[in-house]
């Protein structure tokens, strides 16, 4: 079974834990993982462009010239597609993006991104993580006192305004609750940060 540190706010070993077998431990699944964060990411697509076909760019309703006699290419419409300011043949249109995926194949690539987090040796273990007051200032110096760089994930047994207040103008760091992982930010995250609370309830949720 794979073992952390446990760490304090200032930076200071102070034991082990024993991370489930069951959720840390599994063998990677990179295919469930590619899944699950492509869907993630067409589940946050908008949707919204557009663009005007031929029978939607306004104008074009008379025949430019004859027929005949021109010596030109016949044509219809100054709106049909190869025209300056004309309409567009196959043009974006608005329209869903969302589609969903087995629970199973969910859980799977959530157990794989943290048992690839854990074979990386890229979850710290905090002792209790909360801040007294609301200063990015003092955040900071914890991430750097853990060693913490770069991107990080930090998960916390329940919503600490605190600590969400005083993380969300760091560059790369989110905050979120140990019930609601996401896959995507566990991937895109260079460090684990977790509350020792909320490591239990990830182990009892996700078992």
């Amino acid at each position: 079974m794979p073992t952390v540190k446990v760490y304090n706010m200032a930076g200071e070993v102070t034991g082990e834990v024993t991370l489930s077998e069951a959720i840390f431990g599994i063998e990677p699944n990179a295919a469930a993982v590619h899944e699950v964060v492509k869907n993630h990411l067409a589940n946050m697509r908008q949707g919204t462009h557009s663009a005007l076909t031929r029978a939607e760019v306004s104008g074009g309703g008379a025949k430019p010239y004859r027929q005949k006699g021109t010596g030109r290419a016949r044509q219809g419409s100054i709106r049909a597609p190869q025209w300056t300011h004309g309409g567009v043949v196959f043009p974006p249109k608005p329209r869903e993006y969302r589609y969903t995926l087995n629970k199973k194949l969910r859980r799977l690539a959530l157990k794989s991104a943290l048992s690839q987090k854990a074979r990386d040796e890229k979850i710290v273990v905090i002792d209790n993580l909360d801040m007294s007051e609301i200063k990015t200032k003092d955040f900071v110096k914890f991430l750097n006192a853990v060693g913490v760089t770069g991107k990080a994930l930090v998960v916390t047994p329940e919503v600490r305004e605190n600590v969400v207040k005083s993380a969300r103008n760091i560059p790369g760091v989110v905050t979120t609750i140990a019930t609601i992982l996401n896959v995507y930010d566990i991937v895109n995250a260079g460090t684990f940060i977790v509350d020792k609370a909320a490591l239990q309830k990830i182990e009892e949720v996700y078992a």
